[in-house]
């Protein structure tokens, strides 16, 4: 084979791509309609009870002189957000919500329908998610390409992905054909923690299941406890999309596109000329 040819390989089965551009839908409306809920009482707490003089973070607005601005307070300290947070919209026309319009879902403040589309993408999510395991550990997709092995997790190892990562360096030939110890570690993580931990707190937040398992809310601290770590949780999901997203770019926006498409990976062989 010629040092410079390049192969495709099948990357992602049916099911990955079908239920990760589920999960791309759902999750984008999760967080817009999540967003417009917030908005009703833009304070996050911890505990049980609110205690609205002493919130931990809150978004809104408030007269600075003869000017309404945007405030968002985290703990003692204030950041004028006007424009973004607090109160924005287009100049000369600007409202006091807690998000943009573009920003939420519906786009005007609308609590009932807001919970509407959230519980449905919600459910959506879940049910998508339980398919995608399901039919993973069946078919030994997660056993065989997530699950990190003794080479993946070896200090050696670890340091040598972290400094190619850093240099935006990629892999090639044959190592590219799997996912590294970086990419391992943080699927599961996102799946195993940060996704169960996003549901079953927003689950603590339906009257109706607080009083059939108090449990759990006490286990969460306390419901306004539990309502800080959803919209903590969801906003990390944010931050790792984002990371993601730039990743996807950097390592070849048309072949990781196509990928998650077709399931076709192109391969590029490394600098030895090994077979791909």
């Amino acid at each position: 084979m010629a040092k410079s040819e390049t192969v495709l390989v099948y990357r992602h089965a049916a099911v990955t791509r079908l239920t990760h551009w589920i999960n791309v839908v759902a999750l984008t409306l999760l967080l817009m309609s999540g967003l417009n809920i917030f908005g009703a009482h833009p304070a996050l707490y911890w505990g049980q009870k609110a205690v609205f003089a002493k919130p931990w973070i809150s978004i809104g607005a408030e007269m600075k002189g003869d000017d309404m601005v945007g405030v968002t307070q985290i703990g003692s300290a204030k950041f004028n957000t006007t424009g973004v947070l607090g109160y924005s919209g287009k100049v000369g026309h600007r409202e006091p919500v807690a998000f943009p319009s573009w920003a939420t879902v519906p786009s005007f403040r609308d609590l009932a329908d807001s919970r509407h589309w959230h519980f449905f993408f919600a459910w959506l999510f879940v049910f998508n998610g339980l398919i995608y395991w399901l039919v993973g550990l069946i078919g030994g997709h997660i056993r065989k390409d997530l699950l990190p092995t003794r080479h993946d997790v070896a200090p050696r190892n670890v340091w040598h992905e972290v400094v190619t990562h850093a240099k935006l360096r990629f892999p090639k030939g044959e190592e590219a054909r799997r996912y590294n110890v970086l990419q391992k570690v943080t699927y599961l993580g996102v799946v195993l923690i940060l996704l169960p931990l996003m549901v079953l707190t927003g689950l603590c937040m339906s009257p109706g299941f607080n009083a059939a398992t108090t449990w759990l809310v006490d286990f969460f601290g306390g419901r306004q406890s539990a309502r800080t770590i959803h919209f903590l949780s969801a906003f990390t999901i944010v931050g790792f999309v984002l990371l993601h997203l730039f990743m996807v770019v950097a390592s070849g926006t048309w072949n990781n596109i196509r990928s998650m498409i077709t399931g076709r990976y192109a391969i590029v062989p490394d600098k030895t000329g090994e077979p791909t």
